[in-house]
């Protein structure tokens, strides 16, 4: 493990390292995701799930009087195939204590007009470390090669969306994600956990599957043994990566968020289905369906939603 001082100015330091010490962990830990008038939240096991990257992550760290006051995590992996192949990095884990993420006042704009030449490079060469990926100290990525580095981000969002521009990022396109759930799930025998002998099997379907797609990975597809497919007749039929996660949850929009955060959990009949404070949930990825087969899509999730990522074999 390293951690190393990058540059530093009045009395704040830019460092990056390989692992998430404590500091950096107390930040993310208390960061709520989400924009005003959406669904907002904070992520509860964040170390486990870093630890999954071991030595292909990398923090870029803020610190000031030796506390971190923000950080930002870059995430290495290969895409891609054939031409579509590349080494990439996912910005994630971003989180800044609240002085530094706050919106300017007037007083501040002010001020801002005036920033020297100095302060201006030190948030320049703070931005830079975000598309040059040979500064985070990555074994086989070298200056002037090629690299994708990318981010995802709420189209609400307005203090992220500003940062990644700043830093350079170009808007690519958007997605939809959608809430499942279900209070009762019937049990369903096809659904299983993949096994080991299977796995080569699952790793070609995917390949195939993706062969057209540029960010596709299977370097943390069947980590943590987490790996569920839906058979018909003894052949796969679908399958999905099942990472379960823990947010704590602050505000959900709609006047479902409403029923969720209000009324569910003072339902006697309904405890343990909704608490707010400790949600249990799957974010799950790399989806296959074979064929014209989506009508397995709904089962499929109503399963992963039952046994929360933990289906047994």
């Amino acid at each position: 493990m390293f951690e190393r001082k990058i540059f530093d100015y009045k009395g704040l330091e830019v460092r990056i390292s390989d692992y998430a010490n404590d500091g950096i962990l107390e930040i993310l830990d208390n960061a709520v995701q989400g924009s005003e008038g959406g669904l907002r939240f904070s992520l509860q096991n964040i170390a486990p799930r870093i630890a999954a990257y071991k030595d292909r992550i990398r923090f870029v760290s803020i610190y000031k009087k030796n506390h971190v006051t923000g950080t930002v995590g870059s995430c290495f992996r290969v895409t891609g195939q054939g031409k579509l192949r590349y080494p990439a990095s996912y910005l994630r884990y971003l989180a800044f204590q609240i002085p530094f993420q706050s919106a300017l006042n007037w007083r501040e704009r002010r001020r801002a007009l005036k920033t020297s030449e100095k302060e201006d490079t030190f948030k320049q060469k703070t931005l830079e470390i975000f598309s040059k990926p040979h500064l985070l100290d990555l074994s086989d990525v070298f200056e002037g090669d090629k690299h994708i580095m990318y981010a995802f981000v709420e189209s609400k969002n307005e203090r992220s969306k500003n940062l990644v521009h700043q830093a350079g990022y170009e808007y690519i396109r958007s997605f939809l994600t959608v809430a499942f759930s279900r209070f009762s799930p019937k049990s369903d025998q096809r659904v299983g956990k993949l096994n080991e002998a299977e796995k080569g099997q699952m790793e070609s379907l995917l390949l195939e599957y993706y062969k057209d797609y540029s960010f596709f990975s299977t370097d943390y597809s069947f980590f943590g043994d987490r790996y569920y497919v839906l058979k018909e007749e003894g052949e796969i039929i679908a399958g999905v990566s099942a990472i379960p996660s823990v947010y704590k949850v602050y505000d959900v929009p709609g006047i479902w968020g409403w029923v969720m955060m209000k009324v569910l959990p003072e339902c006697l009949f309904l405890e343990g289905f909704s608490d707010p404070e400790n949600s249990d949930t799957l974010s799950s990825m790399q989806f296959i369906v074979n064929w014209a087969e989506k009508k397995f899509l709904l089962p499929f999730s109503k399963q992963l939603v039952l046994k929360k990522g933990f289906i047994p074999d």
